[in-house]
C-alpha cells in the first residue's frame, strides 16, 4: 500500500495517510489530487488515480509544532547509519554524555555509532575516552518526521516539504 502525503489548504504538509485514506478523503469532497502515483482504484462504476499527495479544501490549525519522536529509526536516518566516532556502519545508540553520569535521553546527547566505538567509549565522555564526534548532536529540523515516518521521501513530495533534497 502506497502512502499519500496530505497538504492543508495553505500547502503546509500535515501528515501521511495511506492512499487508501487519502483517496476517501477526495471522494469525499474533502481534499482534491494534487499528484498522482500512477496507480489506480478501481470499483464497479469507477476507476479513480491513487493519490501521491492532496490538498484540503479547508484550513486545519494545527496547535503544536510538529517533532520527530526520539527513537532509534531517528537517531539513524538523522546520522546517515554512520558511527559519529569512526564513520563505519552504526548498528547502536550511544549517550555521549552516559546516562550513568546524569546523562538525559534527547536529540542532543545521542549518536549512532558502531558496537566497538560504543564499547570502546562505555561510561566515559568522548574526552575522556579520547574519541570525537564527527558532527554535533542535534534535534532534526521540523519537517524531519516526514522522512521518518516513511522509508524515503518519493521525489514528487519533495517540492512540498521544507527539507533539502
Amino acid at each position: 500500500m502506497h502512502s499519500a502525503l496530505v497538504l492543508n489548504a495553505s500547502f503546509e504538509p500535515l501528515s501521511i495517510v495511506s492512499s487508501r485514506r487519502a483517496t476517501c478523503l477526495v471522494l469525499s469532497d474533502k481534499a482534491d489530487v494534487v499528484e498522482a502515483d500512477g496507480a489506480v482504484f478501481r470499483s464497479e462504476r469507477l476507476t479513480f488515480p491513487s493519490p501521491s499527495v492532496i490538498r484540503l479544501r479547508y484550513m486545519v490549525k494545527v496547535p503544536y509544532v510538529r517533532r520527530a519522536a526520539l527513537s532509534r529509526r531517528a537517531i539513524f536516518a538523522r546520522d546517515d547509519h554512520r558511527c559519529q566516532y569512526c564513520g563505519g556502519h552504526a548498528d547502536s545508540i550511544d549517550h555521549v554524555l552516559p546516562k550513568s553520569r546524569g546523562g538525559l535521553h534527547t536529540w542532543e546527547n545521542v549518536a549512532a555509532a558502531c558496537r566497538p566505538c560504543n564499547l570502546d567509549k562505555r561510561d566515559r565522555t568522548p574526552d575522556e575516552a579520547g574519541m570525537r564526534l564527527a558532527k554535533p548532536c542535534r534535534a532534526p529540523r521540523a519537517s524531519a518526521w516526514v522522512v521518518v515516518s516513511v522509508s524515503g521521501v518519493p521525489d514528487v513530495w519533495r517540492r512540498y516539504l521544507p527539507i533539502a533534497s
